[in-house]
C-alpha cells in the first residue's frame, strides 16, 4: 500500500516543496525513513509510532518505508512527523485514499499525539502559496505567525486526533480569516525616548538624519555621556514596517525560532549581543547555518556597545553585510544565504579609561596604549560606518534641569515625512533600495542631484581630506538624507557641508 502527502522543508529563509511517500509492505516489521534525513528526522520513527499508538490507533507491525522526495537534498528538523503519520494512517486505509491530495502538512508530534509547532512556519506557508497549493494543515500554535498570509485555506490542528478527524469528515476546521496588516500594527510604548535625553543636540540631530537614511553611525565619548540611552532611544524614531518588511523579518525569525506568541512582527528588531559574542552567534552558524544577530537587526538595529571590546575577527565579518545587504553561511552539509539590511549603531570610549579630552577627569592612558585601543577598529570597517559623532558629557547642572527635550514622537514624524519622500524616489526599484543607505552606484547620479557649489564643495572635500571613493559616496548619501529632511529636491552647499562634518573624527581619533 503506498500513500503520499505534500509538506515543505526549510533552506536559510526558503521553503522548498517535499514529497512524504509512505510505503506499507508485508515483510519482517520494521520503520525506516529514506531520502537525506538528519538526526531529528530520523528520531520521528519514535514519535509517529507512539503518537499513533497514544490517538487510539494500532500501528502496523510490517514493513514501512518512508521516502522524503526529492532525495538528494538535505531534510532537518521535526517538521515531517504529522505528514510521516497523516500518510501512514492512509496507507492502514483510516483515512480515505483522497484524503490527502491537494493538501500541504507539517507539524511535530508530541509522544501523546498533539501537534507542536515547528520553525521556519511562515516561510513554508508562503514557499506553498508560491506553488499555488492552496490548503495547508499545521500547528495551531504556529497559526498567529501566518494569519496575515492571503490566497491561502489554513487548517489549523492541535492533536493528531483532531487532524484525522477532519480528514475523514467528524469534524469540520474553518479556514480563519487573514487579519489585514494594518490591524497588527498598534501604538507602542518604548520605554527609551528622546526627550528623556538631555542636551547633545548635535548627536541626536545625527541620529534623526541616521533613522531617515538608515546610516551607520558610531558614537564616541567618555563613559556615562549618553551614548547608550541615546542608541536605545532609536526604535522609538524609526517608521513603521511596510507589510514587506515584516514578512521578511519574520521569516528570519521563524528560521531561528525566535517568534513570539504574538506572531508576526510588526516592530523593527533592536538587538544588542554583548562583547563577548563568538563570530557564529553574530554572523549566523551552527551545524544548520542558522542565522545570527546580524540577520535578526534586518530592517532594524544592531547596537554594538564598546566596539573596540569585540573580537577582531567578529568585527571584521561585519564588513561584507554592510556592504551588500546579505551574509553566506557556508558549512559542510548546508549553505545558507540570510538578507542583513540594518542601521548599525556603535559607541565607544576615546580611550581605554574614557576620559581622553574630558573637561574634568583627566586621561590616565598611555598614547601607545590609546593606539592600541583604537587600532581594533580596522580602517575598512570604519569606512562603512557612515557618520562619527563625538558626544561630550553633560554638566550636572545641565542634568538637573527638569525641562524636557524634544519628544521622539515629533522626531519620528519627521524622519517618516523623509522616509516618504525616499519611498516615492524610489519605487520603480520595486523594494531592492528603500532608503538612501542603500543606493546603488547605478542609481546615484540620478537620486543625489547636486548644485553646482555642493559639487564643488564635496570635491574640495575629497581632495583635502583624501577621502577613499567608499567615503565620498557614503557623504553624498548622508547629504541626501539631510536634503530630503530640508524638503530640498537637490543637495545644496548646506547638506554637503553638515555631512562631511560627520566624517572628521576619524582624521582626529585615527590618524
Amino acid at each position: 500500500m503506498l500513500s503520499s502527502v505534500l509538506s515543505c522543508g526549510l533552506s536559510g529563509i526558503d521553503g522548498f516543496e517535499v514529497t512524504v511517500e509512505v510505503n506499507l509492505a508485508n515483510g519482517m516489521p520494521m520503520f525506516e525513513i529514506v531520502g537525506l534525513p538528519d538526526a531529528s528526522v530520523k528520531e520521528s520513527r519514535e514519535r509517529v509510532r507512539a503518537a499513533i499508538r497514544n490517538s487510539g490507533y494500532a500501528f502496523p507491525a510490517a514493513r514501512l518505508t518512508v521516502n522524503l522526495a526529492p532525495a538528494d537534498t538535505k531534510k532537518e528538523g521535526p517538521a515531517f512527523d504529522l505528514p510521516i503519520a497523516l500518510a501512514t494512517l492512509c496507507c492502514l486505509g483510516i483515512l480515505p485514499p483522497n484524503a490527502l491530495n491537494d493538501l500541504t502538512v507539517f507539524g511535530e508530534l508530541s509522544l501523546d499525539g498533539s501537534v507542536r509547532p515547528v520553525r521556519g512556519a511562515l516561510p513554508m506557508v508562503i514557499s506553498a502559496l508560491e506553488r499555488e497549493k492552496k490548503h495547508l494543515m499545521l500547528p495551531m500554535e504556529n497559526l498567529n505567525e501566518v494569519r496575515c498570509i492571503e490566497g491561502i485555506s489554513l487548517y489549523p490542528v492541535e492533536t493528531l486526533q483532531a487532524a484525522i478527524r477532519h480528514l475523514t469528515g467528524q469534524l469540520v476546521i474553518q479556514p480563519p480569516e487573514p487579519i489585514p496588516y494594518a490591524q497588527l500594527l498598534h501604538n507602542v510604548e518604548h520605554m527609551e525616548d528622546f526627550k528623556h535625553v538631555k542636551g547633545q543636540s548635535s548627536a541626536k540631530r545625527a541620529l534623526e538624519i541616521a533613522a531617515a537614511g538608515g546610516h551607520n553611525v558610531l558614537l564616541i565619548g567618555p563613559p556615562g555621556s549618553g551614548k547608550t540611552l541615546m542608541a536605545r532611544c532609536m526604535p522609538s524614531i524609526l517608521p513603521d514596517m511596510t507589510f514587506s518588511e515584516a514578512l521578511e523579518t519574520t521569516r528570519i525569525h521563524s528560521v531561528a525560532g525566535t517568534i513570539p506568541p504574538s506572531g508576526l512582527l510588526t516592530e523593527r528588531p533592536f538587538r544588542s549581543p554583548h562583547h563577548t559574542a563568538s563570530h557564529a552567534s553574530l554572523v549566523g552558524g551552527g551545524n544548520n547555518a542558522l542565522p545570527g544577530e546580524i540577520s535578526k537587526a534586518h530592517n532594524g538595529i544592531l547596537f554594538l556597545d564598546e566596539l573596540p571590546e569585540y573580537r577582531r575577527d567578529v568585527l571584521e565579518a561585519l564588513r561584507q553585510p554592510l556592504e551588500d545587504g546579505f551574509v553566506t553561511i557556508t558549512r559542510v552539509n548546508a549553505q545558507a544565504t540570510y538578507p542583513s539590511r540594518f542601521v548599525l549603531i556603535a559607541s565607544m570610549n576615546p580611550c581605554p579609561c574614557g576620559n581622553l579630552g574630558s573637561r574634568t577627569q583627566q586621561c590616565r592612558c598611555t598614547p601607545t596604549e590609546i593606539r592600541r585601543y583604537l587600532g581594533r577598529i580596522s580602517g575598512p570597517l570604519l569606512d562603512r560606518i557612515d557618520m562619527h559623532i563625538e558626544v561630550e558629557s553633560i554638566p550636572a547642572e545641565r542634568l538637573a534641569d527638569t525641562a524636557e527635550s524634544e519628544s521622539s514622537a515629533s522626531i519620528r514624524a519627521r524622519v517618516s515625512a523623509a522616509r516618504g519622500i525616499q519611498q516615492k524616489r524610489y519605487e520603480s526599484e520595486k523594494g531592492k533600495i528603500r532608503c538612501n543607505a542603500q543606493l546603488a552606484a547605478r542609481t546615484l547620479a540620478h537620486a543625489c542631484v547636486m548644485t553646482r557649489e555642493a559639487r564643488e564643495l564635496l570635491l574640495l572635500s575629497s581632495d583635502r581630506m583624501k577621502l577613499s571613493n567608499r567615503a565620498y559616496t557614503r557623504i553624498l548619501k548622508v547629504a541626501r538624507t539631510i536634503a530630503d529632511l530640508a524638503g530640498a529636491e537637490e543637495i545644496g552647499a548646506e547638506h554637503i557641508s553638515e555631512a562631511v562634518q560627520y566624517r572628521t573624527l576619524d582624521r582626529k581619533y585615527w590618524n
